[in-house]
């Protein structure tokens, strides 16, 4: 992902999101998981045995085997997983709900940060049924062609060569084998049924767009060619409308409930030139299913339609420009202002310039604070999209407006939880600590009101950076905080070290010429920056030993290696007595 803190979003650049879980108690967070694979597994089980044991199905099942409900059980589960797969990107209504958690339990709002993780579950079920349904079918399409073609026994051929009941008054077509056509090459007739039938067509046409829009999301992908991944996922559009209509061709076919009443299969199977004879056994009379998806899918359709309009009315609201900054490694700070526009700490928005696309919407954490009247954001150069935005702003008159700038948002991440905690690590890696920024100066603004609701009494704040440059644009910040924290007589309250994990042989002569200054020389800083990686084990029987009592908020923006070393931190070091210190681990998921 381009820009402020990368996002490993779904459809739509649906971008960073913060997921938690408490690591003591880690079964808490596969019960909703458990939940929706039971659900599966009972719509699979539960549909299979209504196409292999249903009365009705008795002569389908004789010409396609138990690839009938191989075919079938497959499709509920899709139905059921196409119903969820846009819920967990429809942020605004995920903003909605988390906020309706706020009074609630905290693992009901966190279960919620994990939205795109749940959204690759359901993705990946939809591709494991569709490769299912998809070679039970082709095997049925085989089967139904040969059984027309009088291959296999009597009543086979007999089920095939049933003609449609023109004397019913509403021309329901009334035939078993749904392979009608039989005047070309036999070889050819499934190639011919595949592509000519609404049911075979509509399945080339959205299983290419799901092979598609699951392979351009591939990470490698989505991180070095982030463009392609977003418009190909845009195929979405195209798998839907395919999906809605795909069952209207009623291929699948099943004896009508009037017609089993009077012609019993088990009966007349074996009577076939006696059928329209004998009172015993008329002409079996047959019927397609109903299409059945839409039932699933409308409602979430809907929702989502809803959330792309109330983006496209965000998009409309005008947006001013306060502030265009060029900070040291090529970052951008935008400080911006729009009416009505309110935000809460560690909280993230999408950007759009339609002077580089029309499309295109990228997340980006937000680094004021709430008490400011304005919000801002640092984009870093990581892409296309991010080099033409810093391209222009460079090129712009200084003290003039930029380019029209859409803004939806915000949405809500795990960090806004950081005061909820009395002591708080946080740790940010690069152009993370993005959301740090926001929570660092709310904090100096919550001081500064004597804001008796701050719970917060403790945080440890952790930089990790591969260059010196990297450090620059937030020495100002916490310079502020070193200063306003000693005023105050509260130096203890924020404790943060910054490590240098990259530097050359001028930059350590350098460092020792100068060793003995006051200041760090890099950041300017009282606090000396540190070289190399982190002991965490230290780090973390220091911050249990400072605080052996306490329930303590770690917060993570940085890659996925350091999110799985400090989640098992966060265990090793939680006490099993509850009234002593306890971690809880939160991570941005990019």
């Amino acid at each position: 992902m381009e820009g402020g803190v990368p996002a490993g979003g779904s459809y739509k650049a649906s971008g960073l999101r913060m997921s938690t879980h408490r690591k003591p108690r880690s079964s808490l967070h596969h019960g909703e998981l458990s939940v929706w694979m039971g659900l599966n597994i009972f719509l699979f089980v539960w549909f299979y045995f209504v196409y292999e044991q249903g009365e009705t199905f008795y002569y389908t099942r004789h010409l396609l085997g138990s690839a009938l409900a191989w075919a079938r059980a497959p499709a509920a589960v899709l139905n059921f997983n196409c119903m969820l797969i846009l819920l967990p990107v429809c942020r605004n209504l995920l903003s909605l709900l988390r906020g309706s958690f706020v009074r609630c339990s905290r693992t009901m709002r966190k279960q919620l940060d994990k939205n795109l993780t749940f959204h690759k579950l359901v993705a990946y079920m939809i591709a494991l049924m569709t490769a299912v349904h998809m070679i039970a079918h082709l095997l049925n399409v085989e089967w139904l062609n040969n059984s027309r073609q009088g291959v296999y026994d009597n009543l086979s051929t007999a089920l095939s060569n049933l003609e449609d009941d023109t004397d019913d008054s509403d021309h329901r077509t009334t035939y078993l084998n749904p392979i009608r056509k039989n005047d070309i090459d036999p070889q050819q007739i499934p190639t011919y049924f595949v592509f000519t039938s609404i049911a075979g067509l509509t399945g080339v046409i959205i299983t290419l767009a799901l092979i598609l829009i699951i392979t351009s999301s591939m990470e490698v992908i989505r991180r070095n060619y982030f463009e392609v991944f977003w418009y190909t996922h845009h195929l979405f559009i195209i798998f839907f409308a395919g999906l809605v209509i795909h069952g209207i061709g009623y291929i699948v076919r099943r004896q009508n409930k009037e017609s089993y009443k009077e012609h019993n299969p088990l009966f007349c199977q074996n009577r076939t030139e006696d059928w329209g004879k004998i009172p015993e056994c008329p002409i079996p009379q047959f019927e397609g299913g109903p299409a059945q998806t839409w039932w699933y899918v409308i409602g979430p359709m809907v929702i989502y339609l809803c959330e792309r309009l109330l983006r496209f009315i965000r998009y409309m609201q005008n947006v001013q420009y306060r502030k265009i900054v060029m900070r040291p490694s090529k970052v951008l700070e935008l400080q911006l202002v729009k009416k009505g526009f309110k935000m809460d700490v560690g909280q993230y928005v999408f950007l759009n310039c339609p002077a580089i696309s029309q499309l295109e919407w990228h997340p980006f954490t937000m680094t004021s604070a709430p008490e400011e009247d304005f919000f801002s954001v640092h984009i870093r150069s990581a892409g296309d999209w991010t080099d033409k935005l810093i391209d222009i702003m460079q090129k712009l008159p200084e003290g003039s407006q930029g380019p029209k700038m859409g803004v939806d948002g915000p949405f809500g991440t795990a960090s806004e939880d950081v005061f909820d905690y009395e002591v708080s690590m946080l740790v940010g890696a690069g152009i993370g600590v993005t959301p740090f920024a926001s929570i660092l100066k709310s904090i100096w603004y919550k001081f500064k009101d004597n804001d008796p609701n701050l719970k917060t009494r403790k945080i440890y704040f952790y930089w990790l950076c591969r260059e010196t440059h990297a450090f620059e644009w937030f020495a100002d910040l916490l310079k502020a905080q070193e200063k306003e924290m000693e005023e105050r007589g509260m130096g203890d309250f924020l404790t943060y070290k910054l490590f240098l994990t990259g530097w050359d042989q001028s930059h350590v002569n350098y460092v020792m010429v100068n060793v003995d200054r006051e200041t760090d020389v890099v950041t300017g800083l009282k606090q000396k920056t540190h070289y190399g990686r982190p002991n965490w084990d230290k780090e973390f029987e220091q911050v249990r030993k400072e605080n052996p009592t306490s329930v303590v908020g770690m917060f993570l923006c940085g890659p996925e290696a350091l999110g799985k070393v400090l989640e098992k931190k966060c265990g090793k070091y939680s006490d099993v007595d509850p009234r002593k210190t306890k971690f809880y681990f939160n991570k941005e998921n990019f």
